[in-house]
């Protein structure tokens, strides 16, 4: 499993990078469409995520949110280099209580879903590998109930017979591929 989805983290992981990096101040108060969050705020969510998931692949336990500090990049990083570890797969995270396997898939959603949240608010697109839509799809079919009960997901979002691996997978989370500003 390790040897699958630590490229789609990376993949993942560069692609969000790219669009943190490309974002201007004047964006920072743009909806998004994960309606909790603004342009600035999303990205404060990104770096907490990054250093939540961090702290959960090495053994640490649950971190609270920290104010925007603009160094999304730097944390991503940090949490990549803790799933290179082999040991950070195995066994359950005691902050959270879950495999240590489904945080690893809980990572990659949470960088494609808010990806995708971020390029939508600012006008760009978000584009991930064929097989990588595909294991957050079935991911999130099985996640659905766990992560509308806790907040993770919204209510599922009705898509289209032809969409995409990604826009299903959109709409299983709760977002709507054809939000617009």
């Amino acid at each position: 499993m390790r040897e699958e989805l630590l490229p789609m983290l990376r993949g993942a992981a560069d692609r969000t990078i790219e669009l943190v990096q490309s974002v201007p101040e004047e964006q920072f108060g743009l909806p998004t469409p994960c309606a909790d969050y603004d342009v600035k705020e999303l990205i404060n969510h990104l770096e907490w995520v990054a250093s939540l998931f961090e702290s959960l692949a090495g053994g640490g336990g649950f971190l609270p949110p920290k104010d925007y500090t603009g160094d999304f990049a730097e944390r991503v990083e940090h949490m990549l280099a803790a799933w290179e570890k082999p040991e950070s797969w195995e066994g359950v995270s005691e902050g959270m209580g879950l495999p240590k396997t489904v945080l690893a898939h809980m990572a990659l959603t949470d960088l494609v879903g808010h990806g995708w949240d971020l390029a939508r608010a600012t006008g760009r697109d978000y584009e991930v590998a064929e097989e990588t839509a595909a294991r957050l799809l079935a991911f999130a079919k099985d996640m659905a109930p766990m992560g509308r009960q806790k907040g993770a997901f919204g209510d599922e979002v009705a898509v289209p017979d032809d969409a995409s691996t990604l826009e299903r997978f959109l709409g299983v989370i709760g977002r709507d591929p054809a939000w617009k500003p």
